[in-house]
């Protein structure tokens, strides 16, 4: 992902070709070290063809992906209150709580370009 996302910054900063040695010195400007397999395997790809049309295309890809969703949880809820099981939603609200602390790192263990 860094060496996307570099490669993304030099084409929005008007570079319409960046070159290995381009994205090599944004990540270094970061201190971040450049993995040269991947990064020209990157650059081989992507070379003469338009990001903004290969952005297009992989959204549209995307968006035909199922992500889950629908009714599933609604019917799980329904059958799941109705009993009295006083402790259960104390033990749920805790857990959640755990999460949510978890969930609040200010970087959550990732960097920028990582």
């Amino acid at each position: 992902m860094r060496h996307i996302a570099a490669y993304l910054l030099l084409q929005i900063g008007g570079n319409a070709s960046p070159t290995a040695k381009d994205v090599k010195k944004v990540l270094a400007a970061v201190g971040i070290e450049a993995d040269d397999e991947r990064l020209n395997t990157l650059i081989s790809e992507l070379k003469g063809k338009d990001i903004n049309t290969l952005i297009a295309e992989g959204s549209a890809k995307l968006s035909s992906v199922p992500s889950g969703g629908g009714g599933g949880g609604a019917v799980s809820v329904a059958a799941g209150g109705g009993g009295g099981g006083g402790g259960e939603p104390e033990e749920k609200k805790e857990e959640k709580k755990e999460e949510e602390k978890e969930e609040s790192d200010d970087d959550m263990g990732f960097g920028l370009f990582d």
